[in-house]
């Protein structure tokens, strides 16, 4: 513990995180094969590589090239499947932005990419205070971000707000497939705590099979899409697209 809190005094938080992907990219060269492939990069490897944390380790999570995760493959296969996010150049607003769903944007003037964290996005937004006008955009991703937002119905809110009567809203997050209700607690209030309770250290809640019920609201449809259903097997194994407890899109259709 003593070297990691040096490394983080020495070293700045974005200095950090470049070092990181320098690092997986050179992993990458160990791991030439075709047992495993990514359809955010097109690249294949012998294995991916392991993400967890003190409590579980998934094996062939992140793919060494782009680092995408499970939940990322499978986003970008349904969001090329079945929109046109991609095309035209949409105005697209994408919080927590993963790289590699990003760089397919890069020739788009009108997307947003936002974080909290100045050193994770090109634009500083905290997702309860949206500064844009309402009905301005078309898309909006936001994955594995609003189980760390303290006060949710806020968020959801401005979400709806600056959403376009038509446009979709991508909702994502950790779930407890075998749990009715949303398990959130007050007196979880240590990353310890956090940590076994909800899965990670610096989530607020650990959301149910009442998710749909908690983001529901009179100005939208949500349709909950298990995506992983349209492979096979075989190619869910190849791509890694996880077991479904990361992976579920709450698609919200703003009407």
């Amino acid at each position: 513990m003593m070297i990691k809190s040096l490394y983080q005094k020495i070293f700045s938080e974005k200095t950090r995180y470049n070092f990181h992907i320098n690092l997986r990219k050179a992993k990458a060269f160990f791991l030439s094969g075709n047992s495993f492939y990514c359809p955010c990069c097109s690249k294949s490897a012998h294995r991916f590589l392991e993400k967890g944390n003190d409590i579980e380790i998934r094996s062939n999570a992140v793919c060494p090239h782009c680092g995408s995760l499970e939940r990322t493959r499978l986003l970008f296969l349904y969001l090329k499947d079945n929109t046109q996010i991609f095309e035209n150049n949409p105005h697209v607003l994408h919080f927590a932005p993963e790289e590699a769903l990003k760089v397919h944007f890069a020739a788009n003037p009108d997307y947003i990419d936002a974080d909290l964290n100045p050193n994770l996005a090109s634009h500083q937004m905290d997702i309860t205070d949206i500064r844009f006008p309402d009905n301005h955009f078309d898309y909006i991703i936001c994955s594995h971000v609003l189980g760390h937002v303290p006060n949710e119905q806020k968020a959801l809110q401005e979400l709806y707000r600056v959403l376009k009567t038509g446009g979709s809203l991508f909702l994502l997050s950790l779930m407890d497939l075998e749990a009715d209700k949303t398990l959130q607690d007050s007196s979880f209030t240590s990353p310890e705590q956090k940590l076994r309770s909800y899965g990670e250290k610096d989530l607020e809640r650990l959301y149910g099979n009442d998710f749909a019920d908690r983001i529901k609201a009179d100005i939208v449809r949500i349709d909950r899409i298990d995506y992983r259903r349209e492979f096979s097997e075989e190619d869910r194994q190849r791509m890694a697209l996880g077991n479904g407890r990361r992976e579920l899109i709450y698609l919200v259709t703003k009407s």
